[in-house]
């Protein structure tokens, strides 16, 4: 079963969110990458992929864990679509 549009456009959007948190947190942590690896619990060379925005075989959940042991607070929120024919 393919995913729908609107669900693979949400998914997109939660990884980029994820990843870009990810990688700004790897940036002014001041930690080496293997010191990183230690605190998510991962390998050097996954830290390495994600400071590098290589993350699309990375899945949603692990990089929601990933930010959680990061010390980051991953949040998800709802909006109700508009009818159709309203504008924002």
């Amino acid at each position: 079963m393919t995913p729908s549009p609107i669900l693979a456009e949400a998914e997109i959007a939660m990884r980029a969110a994820l990843s870009h948190a990810l990688e700004s947190w790897l940036d002014g942590a001041g930690l080496t990458q293997t010191a990183a690896a230690a605190v998510l619990g991962i390998t050097q060379a996954r830290v390495s992929e994600i400071k590098h925005g290589k993350t699309a075989h990375f899945s949603l959940d692990l990089l929601v864990r990933l930010a959680a042991r990061a010390g980051l607070q991953p949040r998800v929120s709802f909006s109700m679509p508009l009818p159709p024919g309203e504008q924002p």
